[in-house]
């Protein structure tokens, strides 16, 4: 009765500890993530991407950046406190030589967050990554100009300001602007870039992204 007893005890805590798990945000992904490293670990000193799921659907990745060892870690939907809550985990750790991200604009879409609050994350974050790995190249991609998020086009423009000025000012980082490339000659986002849901991109709007961004991979 005792060994019964026993082994529904350990039963329930094992269930508690994994709906613990499966309420952080993400931390499927991330273990996901972690178990591919233990089977395939990637080389130190890659160059790592990270971010939203603009990051996470980017297929081929390596194919637009030839001859650069690329670590594709961007994941769900997530924002920029997603990234600072497991850049200890999906970034630190493989000691890269340059950090590529993309992140803000669903802090942005979820119409409490102001231009400031992204700024203040990317910050935090810039941080996290900057102490451990000074010699680590930062490179953000500029949030882009979804259809589907028209109405918080004026924040994300305001997002992309304060964090460009904030980059100009620290050594080794770069900031890459993705927004105007993607306008057409009437100002606003060209339809084929997009998929139908107004908001992920087509190989086109990737093929934008990475004339902008491979003259600054290292």
């Amino acid at each position: 009765m005792k060994r019964f007893s026993l082994l529904l005890f350990l039963t329930f805590v094992f269930r508690l500890a994994s709906l613990a798990q499966q309420a952080v945000p993400f931390e499927n992904e991330i273990r996901a993530f972690e178990e591919k490293d233990r089977t395939s670990p990637p080389p130190k000193g890659a160059v790592v991407f990270t971010g939203s799921s603009s990051i996470r659907l980017w297929e081929n990745i390596e194919s637009y950046f030839p001859g650069k060892t690329i670590v594709q870690r961007g994941f769900g939907g997530s924002g920029l406190n997603d990234v600072i809550r497991f850049a200890d985990r999906i970034i630190l750790p493989y000691q890269p030589s340059q950090v590529v991200l993309y992140a803000g604009e669903n802090d942005i879409a979820t119409g409490t967050v102001t231009a400031k609050d992204v700024y203040d994350r990317f910050v935090t974050l810039f941080n996290l990554i900057r102490k451990p790995l000074p010699q680590t190249s930062i490179v953000f991609i500029s949030m882009k100009p979804s259809p589907s998020r028209r109405k918080y086009q004026p924040i994300v423009q305001e997002g992309n300001r304060l964090i460009k000025e904030f980059l100009a000012g620290q050594p080794n980082t770069t900031y890459v602007d993705i927004y105007k490339p993607m306008l057409g000659a009437n100002g606003q986002p060209m339809g084929d870039l997009f998929r139908a849901d107004s908001l992920h991109m087509t190989p086109k709007g990737y093929a934008i992204w990475a004339e902008q961004v491979r003259p600054v991979l290292k």
